[in-house]
């Protein structure tokens, strides 16, 4: 059992250079750390990363440190109590670190991998299918001509990991060989989350991927760009209403056959979600800015039939909790579920343990190099382990 004898944080720099928290917890095991991401183009729903600031709830752990030595602490349930006592107190990045570190603490006080913590049956299980983003555009690429989707995603059908990461690597550099030949303004430069820069239009980048013989995803997150009613495009340069939107994304699914499809409207428009998934049953039709890990609006989407798939970033929530009872209900409703990095990462793996540990049926963490690689080789270490 553990029993929290300190509570810390302090911030550190993600992979963005912005700030970010780290929680520190001390215990009779050991010490214990987590860190949690930051998103840059984030859902209206999200919770909010801190109360009122990042400095505002490393002084409100310090504050609560000592309530927390009361409570003994055995299980994945167990978070209740951290819960109970920081209630409304302190942000979703916040709780996301500190129940990350309980849980790495109570891992070692019971000799076990953290993914054991939430199922143990786990082993038994699949590994979740990798989605790596290749090529970026959108609020993820500080260039002035870009695509306007934010991600151009490759989903190899690999049963394993590790062979799916090497897919993924030697198709990057493939690209790279492309781009270079077709986009006359390709640099080799890479955006927030090490995906190519490109100048090319979302169609252009869609005929290059067609090259590459592994299926294609994308990351439209429509709602970055949909203002006054309309989807505002820049390259090039056009407004598409919501029909149109539908109509453009429809076309595209069906003529580069689009096996992935997430965000491909604004966050409100649950019903043409459910018109796009109507019309391609058989595509994973995914909410992130729709459903922000939010078992309130998973529970509208599923009500609406507008998804299939749901992107679940535990920071999005902050509590590991209702994460467990996202991917309950996603379970018993047939959504497949997608954990996902963030555009602003830091050193922290856990991500990994909480994929394989819920059974997720996707796993998006870019492709090669930077620190997201280091959630990719921690799967890949699961992986190996089970054998």
């Amino acid at each position: 059992m553990v029993v929290i004898k300190r509570v810390t944080a302090t911030s550190l720099s993600d992979s963005r250079g912005e700030k970010t928290i780290l929680v520190t917890i001390k215990t009779d095991a050991g010490t214990f750390s987590a860190s949690s991401p930051t998103g840059k183009s984030t859902g209206r729903h999200e919770k909010k990363p801190y109360k009122k600031s990042l400095e505002g709830d490393i002084r409100a752990l310090k504050d609560f440190s000592d309530y927390f030595s009361e409570d003994i602490l055995e299980k994945f349930e167990d978070l209740r109590r951290i819960e109970d006592v920081t209630d409304r107190n302190i942000g979703a990045n916040t709780l996301f670190a500190l129940e990350s570190a309980v849980l790495k603490a109570m891992a070692k006080e019971q000799g076990k991998e953290v993914w054991q913590l939430i199922n143990p049956k786990a082993s038994a299980g699949k590994m979740p299918r990798l989605v790596g983003n290749v090529i970026g555009g959108g609020k993820h690429s500080a260039v002035d001509r870009k695509p306007d989707f934010q991600e151009f995603e490759l989903i190899p059908k690999s049963k394993s990991v590790k062979e799916a990461y090497e897919m993924n690597k030697k198709a990057k550099k493939e690209l790279e060989i492309v781009l270079k030949r077709v986009d006359e303004k390709f640099k080799g430069k890479k955006n927030d989350e090490n995906a190519w820069v490109a100048s090319l239009t979302d169609k252009e980048v869609l005929d290059v991927l067609r090259q590459i013989k592994i299926p294609i995803g994308l990351d439209v997150a429509a709602s970055s760009f949909y203002k006054r009613k309309k989807y505002s495009y820049e390259n090039p340069m056009l407004k598409r209403s919501p029909d149109e939107q539908l109509f453009f994304i429809a076309n595209l699914v069906k003529n580069y056959g689009i096996f992935y499809i997430e965000d491909a409207f604004d966050e409100e428009d649950f019903e043409s979600f459910a018109r796009l998934l109507k019309k391609f049953p058989d595509s994973l039709v995914v909410g992130d800015d729709l459903t922000t890990t939010n078992p309130k609006r998973l529970k509208k989407a599923i009500e609406m039939k507008a998804i299939n798939g749901i992107i679940i970033k535990p920071n999005q929530i902050g509590s590991l909790l209702d994460v467990k009872e996202v991917v309950e209900l996603c379970k018993k409703k047939g959504i497949k579920t997608v954990f996902s990095h963030r555009s602003g990462e830091t050193e922290e793996t856990i991500l990994a343990d909480l994929a394989f540990g819920f059974g997720a049926d996707f796993f998006k963490c870019g492709t090669e190099g930077d620190v997201r690689v280091k959630k990719i080789k921690r799967l890949i270490e699961i992986e190996k382990n089970l054998k």
